[in-house]
Formats: structure tokens, sequence, C-alpha cells
């Protein structure tokens, strides 16, 4: 089951449909993407820019040209720093404000975002600030300042990862508490998706590029089994078992109360809070369903071991929402243990022995990614990984199991 890791990877970028079997997009070369969306969300400039004239100046022919900049060390690599352009106005145009001038030059960038920049002295005129309604005379220069264009991939980082399987085409780790699956804005740091670009040089790239090889996530703060695609056809064919939902997934809980029934099957669909994007609803609630966009959400559960006051439950979701087995379970009136969000209280040691510390045991819900089974994406033979219980959950189950009959 366990491989040594593979030597140097590399990075790709998924097609739209699978590749035909015995395909090499898993030990192909490819690089990562270096480009990445201006600010203003439109197309950057990547190189030299073409001379475009707008329709008044082909109307009366050429009204500038290109000239090379004198070398003040800002560069014109555009992955190095920003570009800089200078432009020499061959003839004045009555009535053509600067504004749509050089949006008619560098018409993949948005006028917005030109103007923009003329208000903060990144464009200018002879080397002076100017206004977006300034009409260029015969003879100016503009200079335009071409900012790099933001991060578009994640930074790699040395962060330790629990690795329960590894092959030449998937990794899959056991997650630890408190980190998010991959950043949410270029900035974010300290994510799996940091800590595995850090790890594997190849990964699957989908079309987020702050999400390489990441084909499912979990919620912040659950633990355990995730997997992580090395190359696209892996990505790709794994994500189809996903879709067909033939990958079985076991979650271990601990919720509130004792669950009377020993397995169930809840079929309860699902939407995001009208109002936040931190919760998810259920039918019935305050909203009408008209602002609520459901979706269908399938778990089920089956009772593992009752203590008193608590119950150890495994859930296998059919489909894969939002905070779906949270929500369903605390729908049943047993909310899982430190899940406030959904109804659950905290617990500490001294609560459960009747000694010991009365902090909580932890401040988040009581809920690990147990089990993942699939089949294989390249050998085609069945994958089960196991995670054992985070340190947290042990405690708990320890504490249950010692004194759940001393209430």
């Amino acid at each position: 089951m366990f491989r040594p890791r593979p030597g140097p990877l590399e990075l790709s970028v998924p097609p739209r449909a699978f590749p035909a079997r015995g395909s090499p997009v898993c030990l192909g070369s490819a690089s990562r993407q270096e480009s990445g969306a201006m600010p203003s969300g439109k197309e950057e400039l990547k190189g030299p820019e073409e001379v475009v004239l707008d329709e008044d100046e082909r109307e009366t022919g050429e009204t500038s040209e290109d000239l090379e900049d004198p070398g003040d060390g800002e560069g014109a690599d555009p992955a190095g720093g920003p570009q800089v352009k200078r432009v020499r106005v061959r003839r004045s145009v009555a009535g053509r404000r600067l504004d749509k001038y050089m949006h008619g030059r560098f018409p993949r960038l948005s006028r917005t975002l030109i103007q923009k920049w003329i208000k903060d002295g990144e464009i200018t005129v002879n080397d002076l600030p100017a206004k977006p309604s300034y009409e260029p005379k015969e003879g100016d220069i503009v200079r335009i300042v071409i900012p790099p264009p933001p991060p578009s991939e994640v930074v790699p980082q040395d962060i330790p990862l629990n690795i329960l399987y590894e092959d030449d085409w998937l990794i899959v780790l056991n997650k630890p508490i408190g980190m998010v699956c991959h950043p949410a804005y270029a900035s974010q740091t300290g994510t799996i998706a940091n800590a595995v670009a850090g790890y594997a040089e190849r990964l699957s790239q989908g079309s987020d590029p702050f999400r390489p090889g990441i084909v499912h996530r979990l919620d912040k703060n659950t633990t355990g089994v995730m997997l992580i695609a090395k190359c696209d056809e892996a990505h790709w064919r794994v994500s189809l078992q996903f879709e067909r939902r033939t990958v079985k997934k076991e979650y271990f809980a601990v919720v509130h109360g004792r669950v009377s029934l020993d397995g169930d099957v809840i079929n309860k669909p699902l939407a995001p809070h009208p109002d936040t994007t931190q919760r998810m609803i259920l039918p019935g609630s305050i909203y009408p369903p008209r602002q609520a966009m459901f979706k269908e959400a399938i778990t089920e559960y089956r009772v593992r071991r009752r203590y008193a006051g608590y119950t150890a439950v495994d859930l296998f979701p059919r489909t894969g929402r939002t905070h779906q087995l949270r929500v369903h379970m605390s729908s049943l009136g047993h909310p899982m243990v430190g899940d406030r969000l959904y109804g659950g209280q905290l617990v500490s040691e001294r609560e459960l022995s009747g000694e010991g510390s009365s902090l909580p045991l932890f401040e988040f819900q009581a809920l690990h990614a147990r089990r993942l089974r699939l089949v294989h994406p390249i050998r085609e033979t069945p994958l089960d990984i196991e995670a054992p219980l985070p340190p947290h959950l042990s405690r708990l189950v320890e504490l249950l199991e010692a004194h759940a009959n001393d209430r």
C-alpha cells in the first residue's frame, strides 16, 4: 500500500475530457501557468503590445508610434515587474480624450482601469500628471506603467503532511485540524494547497489555480482522508467517480443525545443561507423557497455506540453538499458535539468524568473523515484508505467509554 515518494514531479493543465487510456498526460512535461488576471479582471498584456488603431485612427491614418523605454530599471518582462511603454503622438485628433486614446492603443485594458491609472499617475503625458479628459497633442509622449498581474498560483510552503498513501498518481492525506483546503485569495497561506505545492512539484491543475491537485474538500475543522491528484488524468477520472457517486465515504462523529434508531437515511435538500455564506439551511425555514436554491442532499447513518447523553455514529454521505453531515444530524435533534453553528455544545473533561480541566476539549465539530473507498483512477484496482482518529476525538471517545455509565 505504501510506496516511496516518486522523483521530480510537475504541474499540468487538465483536459476537458478524459484522455485515452495509456495517454502520457500523467508522465509528460508541462509547466505551471505563469500568467494571472489583471486587477480589472480583464485579460492581461503579455509581451510587447501591438498597435491597435481605433475607428478615427483607422480612418485618418497612423497617429502614434511606439518608443523604446530609456531603461529606467523597471523592465519589460511582465513576470519580473511592471511593463513600461512609451508612445509618441504623431497627430492630434480633436475631441479625443486621453483615456479613450489609450484604450484604443491597449484595447485589452478596460477604460475604467485606464482612468484609474491616469488618476494614480501610472499614465503620464510628457512625464507630467494628466487628467482622463486631456486631449493628446502632436508630439506628446504618453508613458504607461502596466503593473504585473497579481499572483495566480499557490505559494509553496514547507508544512508537514501526514501522508496515508502515495504513488505516481495520487497522494492521500490525513488532513489536520484547523487547516482550510485552499486559499480564498492570492495572499492567503498555510492551507493544504500551500503544503501540497511545497511537497510535490507535479500536481493536477484545474480551472482554479488556487486548488492544485485538490479533488474534494473538507471543512477547516474536519479531519481525515483527503485525496490529492498528481496529474490531470488521475484528477478527472477520480472526479468522475465522485460525480457518479461511486466513491464510498465514511465519517465518524459524536453527537448529543441518544439516537433512537440503529440506522436510517436522511434525505433533506440543502441551500446556502440567503444572508450569509457561513451556514446552510433546510426547507421549511423562514425563507421562501424562491430565495434559496436547494440541492439534493442524502446521508445514511448507523449507530456505532450509545453513551449516556451521547452517541457515536458512522455517517455515509451519498452526496457532497457543504456542511451536509452537520446539518442533517442537527435536523434529527442530535447536533455534533462542539458544533455551535448548528446547535452543538462544548464539552470538557470535568463535565464528562467529574474531574480534570473545565476547559472545552475542543471548540469545533466532532467529525472525522474516517475512510475513503474508490477505484484507482489509473490502475483500476480497489483503493481503500483509512485515517485513525485525531487526538481530540480519541480523547472524547476514551472519556465516554470510561465514564458514560457514571452519569
